[in-house]
């Protein structure tokens, strides 16, 4: 029995209603199908006005001065300087990767000459 409520459907205690089978007679029947089973209760969570809340709060801590444009341009200098000046090795890898799919196609190479 619930220590918080009344018996639960499955629990110990329960009376049988006379119209079920008894449990041999489930055997072959998925747990779910079989009498006593727990069922199962449909669950949602609205998330919708909490992300909102968190963008919010995202936009007003990079604050007024933030240009997202400008930190694109920024975040391709970074990756063209990273994939520049390779050795010979390091441009043949590079290249696999791009072939692979893994990496994306960027500027010249480049960046610091």
């Amino acid at each position: 029995m619930s220590p918080h409520g009344p018996i639960l459907p499955g629990e110990p205690g329960e009376p049988l209603e006379k119209s079920e089978p008894d449990e041999s007679a489930g055997a072959g029947r998925p747990p779910a199908d079989r009498p006593g089973a727990a069922r199962l209760v449909e669950f949602t969570v609205d998330l919708s006005s909490h992300e909102m809340l968190r963008r919010t709060h995202t936009v007003a801590a990079l604050g007024a001065g933030w240009d997202p444009v400008a930190a694109l341009h920024g975040e391709q200098e970074a990756y063209d300087l990273l994939y520049s000046g390779l050795d010979a090795e390091q441009q043949r890898l590079y290249e696999e990767l791009i072939a692979a799919g893994v990496l994306p196609r960027r500027g010249g190479g480049d960046a610091a000459a």
